[in-house]
């Protein structure tokens, strides 16, 4: 039957070693590359995702990808030291700072940003 400790999800990206560069270099997370160019990113012992190449890709229009952080403002200024620019929002349930933040009454925050294949990742501080 199913093995639930084993489920892992994944989305496409437009270069893989674009894509490799990205999730090793800047967001500094356990990448390999396999058959086929496709990328595991193990998050842990038990957790993982890949990363598949298509040629026909096309971003996401929905965050594929949340990554928990202990201090967004932190983490925000050391992802946009190394390039990653935050997306900026003004919708009715949804308003960023000038640094990409939404900071919400429960102390929680999140910041969105894309990667090179244009797929949405958000930093959530809880």
């Amino acid at each position: 039957m199913i093995q639930r400790e084993k489920i892992f999800s994944g989305f496409s990206a437009y270069d893989t070693d674009e894509a490799y560069f990205f999730y090793k270099n800047v967001l500094g997370l356990d990448v390999e590359k396999g058959d086929m160019s496709v990328l595991t990113i193990k998050v842990n012992d038990g957790m993982k995702f890949i990363i598949y190449p298509k040629e026909n890709h096309v971003p996401a229009t929905y965050t594929v990808l949340n990554i928990p952080v202990t201090d967004i403002d932190d983490a925000v200024h050391e992802l946009a030291k190394k390039g990653v620019s935050f997306l900026q929002y003004d919708m009715p349930y949804i308003k960023t700072d000038s640094k990409g933040i939404t900071r919400n009454n429960d102390g929680s925050a999140l910041a969105w940003f894309t990667d090179p294949s244009e797929n949405i990742i958000a930093l959530i501080q809880e």
